[in-house]
């Protein structure tokens, strides 16, 4: 994507990278790991696939944005961005301690 934005209308920012605050973002890590977000001009928030939408519209592939806000397709990229969010750390080869299955001490305290 950083690629095809020429026109630098898309602010990239890398959460992994070790001068990453996620306080200044007023949400924390896991919250931002947790689905893909963006922060429009005017300071809302967007999440989700509503954040492909509006990335690929502005480097020009609005043309592959439209068919995703049909009925039915819009449902199916729904569900396939919530399975791939869950799974996309390990899917990727990223995966650390946001994948580690918690121990049974850890469950019985979030009871």
């Amino acid at each position: 994507m950083r690629r095809l934005d020429r026109q630098q209308r898309v602010r990239f920012t890398d959460l992994t990278q070790i001068d990453f605050a996620a306080k200044e973002c007023e949400k924390s890590y896991d919250e931002l790991m947790a689905k893909i977000h963006a922060r429009l001009p005017d300071g809302t928030w967007i999440t989700g696939v509503e954040v492909f939408r509006r990335v690929y519209s502005a480097v020009g592939l609005k043309w592959l944005v439209m068919p995703t806000r049909w009925p039915v397709v819009s449902d199916l990229v729904e569900w396939g961005y919530r399975v791939f969010a869950r799974n996309r750390l390990r899917w990727t080869g990223r995966c650390q301690d946001a994948c580690r299955v918690p121990n049974a001490t850890s469950r019985e305290v979030q009871s």
